[in-house]
């Protein structure tokens, strides 16, 4: 029996994935033959299996593979209804226009709160079993003060990671102008004790880049970290705004120029790139090894939202990074966990050194390979999240 109080070692590691290149080989530091000890939570030492102390107690993976866990850095998980017409007549050939997020803000307002935590668990017990151990989630369908304060209260139930975005779409009955003065005012008043981030859809008929200013600015006088929807639906400023403005990402980037990818590369403002939301919309994805090579850092995330990407599967994500947006499968890997983690400026998760917290994930597989290699099959095997299965 294998107690949480006290220090184990989980052996047997066919292949590890560290993150770290000090411990084994490539971008993804891989170590084979590998186990990781573990106390109170943290990783407190990594190596060969047969350099364990055969007194400690331990966890024999049997050749599996083992990664961190996935940091799904960009999801709306709170809300009421579903969009699935809406889907259905996209892949007829209607195009996105971000329209139906007004849909999802009329259900999410109607709905009580106990129905908002049930479908909100739901998608977390999803996503675990899917190998997401942090997650950031945002509100942005309620776009009133008590919704947006339930939305993020909700969310803070279930991750650290809870973002205001406030400045998701202008509701129904208000001006631009009169919603981003609430947005910056009695809004974020309310909001921001309760989030970490703020973020804005930077976008023609969202919000346009001197709006999305004033709403960074505002969070950032708030003690937020800013975080942008950029470059989704065309060409914008939204990339160069949130590099001019220090934020931690900036989110879709699925129209870039040359002037974009230098700027993400000089800067530590980290590219997320959400493949299952091209999907969704039959949108073009974006390049990624046109960010790699100008060396830019990129996460993936899920963009899980009930109009544009119905998905609680990083695996999912990292097998579309790789067939449609050319990332290999190693990069994909790194960037569904140490990517999220520099997204979310996170140092304690994404990695499988000592000093992290222990947030695992073991596959039926012997390869992270095989997360590309064997898309829609359910190779997570166990979840350790802070040493606990």
């Amino acid at each position: 029996m294998i107690h949480a109080h006290e220090p184990f070692a989980v052996t047997n590691i066919g292949e590890l994935v560290t993150n770290d290149p000090t411990f084994g080989d490539g971008l993804l530091g891989v170590l084979s033959n590998a186990a990781v000890i573990i106390d109170h939570g943290l990783i407190t030492w990594v190596g060969s299996s047969s350099d364990v102390d055969r007194t400690i107690p331990r966890v024999d993976m049997q050749g599996r593979a083992m990664l961190p866990g996935f940091v799904d850095s960009h999801a709306h998980l709170v809300f009421a209804g579903d969009r699935a017409g809406e889907f259905a007549a996209r892949m007829q050939g209607q195009p996105y226009t971000a329209g139906g997020i007004a849909s999802t803000v009329e259900a999410t307002r109607a709905a009580t709160t106990d129905h908002l935590r049930m479908n909100l668990a739901r998608r977390m017990q999803e996503m675990r079993a899917c190998g997401v151990t942090t997650v950031e989630t945002k509100s942005g369908y309620g776009l009133t003060i008590a919704d947006e304060v339930r939305l993020l209260e909700l969310s803070g139930e279930v991750s650290q990671e809870t973002t205001f975005l406030g400045a998701h779409v202008v509701p129904a009955g208000i001006t631009v102008d009169d919603y981003v003065e609430q947005v910056c005012g009695p809004m974020l008043a309310a909001c921001a004790p309760l989030a970490r981030w703020i973020d804005v859809f930077c976008e023609t008929g969202a919000f346009d880049v001197d709006q999305s200013a004033q709403v960074l600015q505002a969070g950032a006088e708030a003690g937020l970290g800013l975080r942008v929807h950029a470059n989704q639906l065309r060409h914008g400023p939204g990339v160069q705004l949130a590099v001019s403005m220090g934020a931690a990402s900036a989110d879709h980037c699925t129209h870039l120029d040359d002037r974009d990818i230098q700027a993400l590369a000089a800067s530590s403002t980290v590219a997320t790139l959400l493949p299952a939301a091209e999907f969704s919309t039959r949108s073009a994805y974006p390049d990624a090894r046109r960010l790699w090579q100008a060396g830019a850092t990129v996460a993936l995330a899920t963009d899980c939202n009930p109009g544009t990407s119905f998905t609680t599967s990083m695996p999912l994500v990292i097998a579309l990074a790789v067939r449609e947006m050319h990332f290999t499968v190693e990069q994909a890997v790194w960037s569904a966990t140490a990517g999220g983690a520099a997204a979310l400026r996170r140092t304690d998760v994404g990695r499988v050194t000592p000093g992290a917290r222990a947030d695992l994930i073991s596959l039926n597989a012997p390869s992270y390979q095989h997360l590309a290699y064997r898309p829609g099959v359910p190779l997570i095997d166990q979840v350790f999240i802070a040493g606990v299965a």
